[in-house]
């Protein structure tokens, strides 16, 4: 988890977003629906699998994690944290993980690698969560958060738009990403499985 540690840097540049959230009466709960609908909005953009549509997808992704922010922050500001909301969040990003996966998988027709891509992240968030659920305390130890799997794809999809062809062995950028999402994410399930699985023993 690399970009995580920036959050601090990020949250000084969030004001004007917040402020502009309040001004149009949205509430963190819509900040967070709007977040999600550009994810999906992501996943439809790759999924035609265009240049045009993955610079698209790129800028809908770098939204969706910016608003991700602007939620938790907005509920800061008027002093309405819930746990209420911070569980709406988190439901949201994980159904907003699934439809960029998807999407990515679906527009070069590799769904087998985009199954092993999703269950990768969705069981790194499982483990984090069900460690919590058992008392040990929530686990976010790994390679890969989602501030950085984000990040990997909006640059990914960047870069599938000016180089659309194969890049490494037969593989184009979108296999790559996919790749790397399926074994870190596997891996990162089962180094904190391990951890917790020790600590409970």
């Amino acid at each position: 988890m690399t970009l995580d540690r920036f959050r601090h840097v990020a949250d000084r540049g969030l004001s004007p977003f917040v402020r502009a959230a309040d001004a149009l009466g949205l509430s963190p709960d819509g900040v967070s629906v709007v977040a999600f609908a550009c994810a999906v909005a992501a996943g439809v953009a790759f999924g035609l699998a265009e240049p045009a549509w993955y610079v698209a997808g790129s800028a809908l992704v770098f939204l969706n994690g910016w608003l991700d922010l602007v939620d938790g922050a907005l509920a800061r500001e008027r002093g309405v944290a819930s746990a209420g909301g911070d569980f709406l969040d988190h439901v949201l990003d994980r159904y907003a993980d699934i439809a960029v996966l998807v999407g990515l998988a679906a527009g070069i027709d590799a769904y087998a690698l985009g199954l092993a891509a999703v269950t990768g992240v969705l069981m790194t968030s499982y483990l984090g969560t069900q460690i919590q659920a058992v008392g040990i305390g929530r686990e976010y130890g790994g390679l890969l958060g989602r501030a950085d799997r984000l990040a990997l794809v909006g640059v990914a999809g960047l870069l599938a738009a000016a180089v659309p062809g194969p890049l490494v062995a037969g593989y184009g950028v979108v296999s790559l990403l996919l790749w790397l999402f399926a074994v870190v994410g596997h891996a990162t399930a089962l180094q904190r499985f391990r951890g917790a699985w020790a600590d409970l023993a």
